[in-house]
């Protein structure tokens, strides 16, 4: 985690927000805070999970896991005010950041047109000095997605996808290690935690995991908060088009 000095408040207009990340959970821990304080403003916020989350839990086959997952996720983002929810298919555990995925992520930004991309962190590890190696699937997507938010606003690449080329702001990743600014989220904690716990079944196959328990997302929240002076607060890494 970085220290407390180095990070300060964002405060910019999301405009438009597209949530894209590799699991249905993925945006449950942490960005979820920012897109129900976002949504409580009347902010359109859409997500995409690029893949059904079908590898995730240990003690349930993928065929019975995929829909059960997809499922959880249209019920925790519909708490946070979320109503579009879309699954691009990709194969759960083996992302590849290559020109397949940058092709359908370019479709994608091309397609709802946002301002503000939001995604979780792509980063090798969960800190700076290392010791945790971060998911093969999160360090696929997020290193597909930052160079797929350049591509759609680029004609001639992947010119047969999406709506014309589009131009998006920023693009936040939320945990990253190398975060610089935070959200406030204060007043929308309870939500944000209220989302996490509809992966139910997800969370149950955790087992005694810290993470398993929603209330651990408040303890996040709450210790990102203190960094910058504010009840709660979702720590960004800021990307700027």
């Amino acid at each position: 985690m970085t220290g407390a000095a180095e990070i300060e408040l964002l405060d910019e207009d999301p405009g438009r927000v597209l949530a894209v990340a590799a699991h249905p959970d993925d945006l449950e821990y942490g960005a979820a805070a920012a897109i129900a304080r976002w949504t409580a403003e009347g902010h359109d916020v859409r997500y995409v999970l690029v893949t059904r989350g079908e590898a995730g839990m240990d003690d349930l086959a993928p065929v019975e896991c995929a829909p059960l997952r997809e499922q959880e996720q249209r019920r925790s983002a519909a708490v946070v005010g979320v109503e579009v929810v879309e699954f691009l298919g990709h194969r759960d555990g083996v992302l590849v950041a290559g020109p397949e995925l940058r092709r359908d992520l370019t479709e994608v930004v091309r397609r709802h047109r946002p301002d503000t991309v939001v995604t979780i962190n792509h980063r090798e590890s969960w800190s700076p000095e290392g010791g945790s190696i971060n998911s093969a699937d999160h360090r696929a997507l997020g290193a597909a997605l930052l160079d797929a938010v350049a591509d759609a606003a680029n004609r001639w690449i992947f010119p047969d996808v999406g709506d014309g080329p589009h131009r998006t702001a920023r693009v936040l990743v939320a945990g990253s290690p190398f975060a610089r600014y935070a959200i406030d989220v204060s007043g929308h904690v309870d939500r944000a935690v209220a989302s996490l716990a509809e992966h139910a079944r997800y969370l149950e196959s955790l087992g005694d995991h810290p993470m398993a328990d929603p209330e651990f997302l408040r303890w996040i929240l709450e210790g990102a908060g203190d960094g910058v002076g504010v009840e709660a607060a979702v720590n960004v890494e800021v990307f700027r088009y």
